[in-house]
């Protein structure tokens, strides 16, 4: 329900033209962390807020900026055209997405306001172009922002206001913090900063300290999900391996969960082995990881919010973060090493109208799980999570359901009521499927994958640019095939099939006696014909 004293959006004071914006895309009232925190904002103060997942805290952030710059223009105290605004973020993809809402936000004065990312690093030479004309607000990773400053194509001394560091516990996590605290050197004496986090922590305080001055704290009394109503969250107990891929396949193959899913795995090669396998079903899915060129990763969101492809297999950002923290970037084991480490799916990445998100591996920290759960039942959609569990594993799931039931103790994790053996006749295809795919066709398909990403990347962009609509029939949930593929395996006979109304045992015996011909056969003894005497 609705708080009766909340107010909304045009009670704050904005430009009209933010208003119309805020109307077209369907905002009726400000979520909690917009109330709070863009009067604060406009007042000048410095922010340190957090919220959870899916909260609106790019919007809460994006709001004020755009509106304190057009007041700057309207009364005449921004005579020069500068940067003005900087927002911070851990990866490329969160700089695109908050690009696109501040540029969304912004539809009604794209005259007075520009916005420019600068986060890819293979685009360096039209990014100098593009902030020679000195955009309003910039956006982008640490890295690419101290590697511009250094080069003198942004200059922030004598011009920067406002400064934003999204998503802010990943910012160190993810290894940047020698970068920030260099940036940090080529900015002035004063400005207003934001600090937005979904946990508060002690890369958080470590950023606070560095960054803030007399800050106003934003700790919103709020669940860091949503509630039972909107969130159904479940598990299930496998009692081996086997199990899970099996359960796995009957859900995607049966249709028994519906809409778009995205499935989490610890590993990337997890990811190819569960893609593989999955194969071998036609259900197609496709790969969001780090070894794949940016645009390929983009690409590959857009088109899954476009509902071009309803399964995605994902690393979580939390893995990936405790992967690069503690060295420098591009460096590391041999698994890690073509990972982007700018690149997170977990966190932040806005999924659109995703209804379940399946756990098929166990989240490693209680955090992981709160951030994967938080792709679905956004604003006020609904949404599912399904997280598939060892018995070896029932008491680090417990932790979790602990850190999550908080003080009420209630169980938040409910009973996935599934009966293993309704499909215990998969099992023979599971098992089939399983062995086809080893090690030596999981680093086939992902050579094989990159190879075509970026060759899609790289020598067609020019071509994409100038055919848009080839683009869109551009896929990337087609079949790797390195593993073999028995065709009789992606369809699934009635005899099997759980969703079919089934015949019980003994209707289906009365029924086959009664067309039994052997049993119901009866002898009639026919009448012979008088014979014709030859005259």
């Amino acid at each position: 329900m609705a708080d009766p004293e909340a107010v909304g959006f045009e009670h704050m004071g904005l430009d009209p033209r933010l208003l119309q914006a805020v109307a077209d895309l369907g905002w009726s009232r400000p979520t909690l962390i917009q109330e709070k925190a863009i009067p604060l904002a406009l007042e000048g103060k410095d922010l340190l807020a957090r919220a959870r997942t899916g909260s609106g805290k790019t919007a809460a952030y994006a709001i004020p900026a755009l509106q304190l710059l057009l007041q700057r223009k309207a009364t005449g105290f921004a005579v020069e055209q500068a940067v003005r605004g900087l927002v911070l973020v851990p990866t490329k993809e969160l700089a695109r997405q908050a690009r696109s809402m501040i540029q969304q936000l912004a539809s009604y004065c794209a005259r007075d306001i520009r916005v420019a990312d600068v986060s890819a690093a293979e685009d360096s030479a039209s990014q100098r172009a593009v902030l020679m004309e000195k955009p309003d607000i910039v956006v982008g990773t640490p890295s690419r922002i101290l590697n511009h400053l250094q080069q003198d194509s942004l200059v922030l001394r004598d011009s920067l206001e406002l400064l934003v560091l999204d998503e802010a516990d990943l910012l160190f996590s993810f290894g940047f913090e020698e970068e920030l605290k260099g940036l940090l050197c080529h900015l002035p004496r004063i400005y207003q900063a934001f600090l937005m986090s979904a946990t508060f922590n002690e890369d958080v305080q470590a950023l606070k300290e560095l960054v803030l001055h007399n800050p106003v704290t934003l700790k919103l009394q709020e669940s860091q999900l949503p509630g039972p109503d909107q969130l159904r969250q479940f598990q299930v107990v496998c009692e081996t391996e086997e199990d899970k891929f099996l359960l796995l396949y009957a859900l995607l193959k049966l249709s028994l969960i519906r809409g778009k899913c995205l499935l989490f795995v610890n590993t990337l090669e997890r990811s190819y082995r569960l893609r593989l396998f999955l194969e071998q079903f036609s259900i197609p899915a496709c790969v969001l990881n780090g070894e794949l060129p940016l645009c390929s990763r983009c690409h590959i969101i857009s088109q899954f919010n476009q509902g071009f492809y309803d399964c995605v297999i994902a690393t979580d950002a939390e893995v990936l973060g405790s992967l690069v923290k503690g060295r420098r970037r591009g460096r590391g084991s041999r698994g890690t090493r073509a990972s982007d480490p700018e690149a997170g799916v977990a966190r932040g990445i806005d999924f659109h109208h995703v209804s379940s998100v399946l756990n098929f591996d166990l989240p490693p920290t209680p955090e992981a799980y709160i951030h994967r759960a938080g792709r679905t039942a956004r604003a006020n959609n609904p949404g599912m999570v399904l997280t598939f569990v060892l018995p070896t594993e029932q008491s680090h799931l417990d932790t979790i359901e602990e850190l999550l039931s908080g003080e009420n103790r209630a169980p938040v994790l409910l009973p996935y009521q599934f009966r293993m053996e309704e499909i215990e006749g998969f099992r023979y295809r599971c098992r089939d499927a399983m062995r086809s795919v080893t090690k030596q066709a999981i680093r086939e398909a992902r050579l094989k994958e990159i190879k075509e990403e970026l060759l899609h990347s790289e020598r067609l962009k020019t071509y994409f640019e100038d055919n848009p609509r080839d683009l869109q029939l551009l896929r990337h949930d087609l079949p790797l095939h390195p593993a073999i593929v028995k065709p009789h395996l992606g369809h699934v006979p009635d005899y099997l099939d759980i969703r079919c109304p089934r015949l019980t045992c003994n209707f289906a015996l009365q029924k086959a006696k009664t067309q039994n011909p052997l049993r119901s056969f009866r002898h009639r003894k026919e009448r012979r014909r008088p014979t014709a005497v030859p005259s």
